[in-house]
C-alpha cells in the first residue's frame, strides 16, 4: 500500500467501502476498519502500519491546510 487510493481497494476485498462526505471522518473509519481486520488477525502487523501510517499522512495534510 502507498496510497489512500490502495487502502480503499484493500477494504474494498473485505466489503467495506467508506464515503462520508468528510474527508477526516472517511480517515478516521478507515482507520478504525484497518484495526478490526488487524485485531482479527486478517491482516499482518508490517501491512497494518504501513496503512496506518499512511493515513495519519494524510490527516496531517488535512490539518495543516486547515491552519
Amino acid at each position: 500500500m502507498k496510497t489512500i487510493f490502495d487502502i480503499q481497494q484493500y477494504l474494498k476485498q473485505f466489503g467495506t467501502i467508506i464515503y462520508i462526505g468528510d474527508r477526516e471522518a472517511d480517515l478516521d473509519l478507515m482507520g478504525t476498519e484497518l484495526h478490526e481486520l488487524y485485531q482479527a488477525q486478517l491482516m499482518e502487523e508490517k501491512e497494518y502500519q504501513i496503512a496506518m501510517l499512511i493515513l495519519k499522512q494524510e490527516m496531517n495534510k488535512i490539518r495543516n491546510k486547515e491552519l
